[in-house]
């Protein structure tokens, strides 16, 4: 288990995160939702290690995430940020390869090509492995970065996270489906899967499990059809929306309320 307990982060006086609290389990996804500015990606940062909070602790699969090493963590838990600047002349394969760092003595293996392949496969990148990655589109390199942080986390003995900031930001609407389509085949094999998200209607089809963030704070957790109510997405959005059902797959389906109604 991936664990954050009453996670505090402040920057000159001011608190992105206040005591939030959090935990993702091998082989479900959960996804951050909340207005902009809400604490979101600082609670992921303060999770993967990339910031330490000021008050409260992480722990990585049982022990305090500071006493696995940088080598450790990353053979655990693989992160997609926001946004990544690559200058370099790097095909998309080789980008791709990066994920496999963690996991090598020496030099790549066959074993690692193969992953990798089978990860750009999996986002729908495999015909972009010789492009150039500064030739790529903004959906193209995010579809490569993706199956980067999948091959990271491929394989290992330990159980496996996989960090997701804002993954289908860049992404046409079929591709926004296969990258959370390729976020449950993960939980399936066991690994626990966080993602910020911003389209509630996503979140709600393939999440176990949302959080809400406001203000540095949780303000609600748990099934999507429990979080998701009329009251508590305005109090989180600043926005009325009226809550139905899918007409397939019955889980909670979000359409705003226009304020000229």
């Amino acid at each position: 288990m991936l664990e954050g307990t009453k996670l505090t982060y402040a920057i000159c006086g001011h608190r992105l995160l206040n005591a939030a609290s959090i935990s993702i389990h091998p082989g479900e996804v959960v996804a951050i939702v909340g207005a902009n500015g809400a604490g979101k990606s600082t609670l992921l940062k303060v999770l993967s290690g990339d910031l330490n909070p000021s008050q409260g602790s992480v722990c990585l699969n049982g022990k305090p995430l500071a006493r696995w090493t940088v080598r450790q963590r990353a053979q655990q838990r693989a992160v997609l940020p926001q946004s990544i600047n690559l200058t370099f002349g790097f095909t998309a394969l080789e980008v791709a390869l990066m994920g496999r760092t963690p996991h090598l003595r020496g030099t790549e293996r066959p074993h690692d090509y193969a992953v990798v392949r089978d990860a750009l496969s999996m986002t729908g990148a495999l015909h972009l492995e010789n492009r150039p990655y500064t030739t790529l589109s903004g959906g193209e390199a995010q579809r490569v970065q993706l199956a980067r942080a999948l091959a990271q986390i491929w394989d290992g003995d330990h159980p496996r996270y996989l960090l997701l900031d804002e993954p289908t930001s860049n992404l046409d609407l079929a591709h926004q489906h296969t990258t959370m389509q390729v976020a449950r085949v993960f939980a399936e094999r066991g690994v626990g899967v966080l993602a910020i998200l911003h389209d509630l209607n996503l979140a709600a089809q393939y999440a176990d499990r949302l959080i809400v963030m406001s203000r540095g704070c949780i303000l609600a957790a748990g099934e999507p059809v429990q979080v998701l109510q009329p009251a508590l997405v305005e109090e989180a959005f600043a926005m009325e929306v009226l809550v139905n059902a899918h007409p397939q797959s019955k889980r909670p389906y979000i359409l705003p309320v226009s304020p000229n109604q």
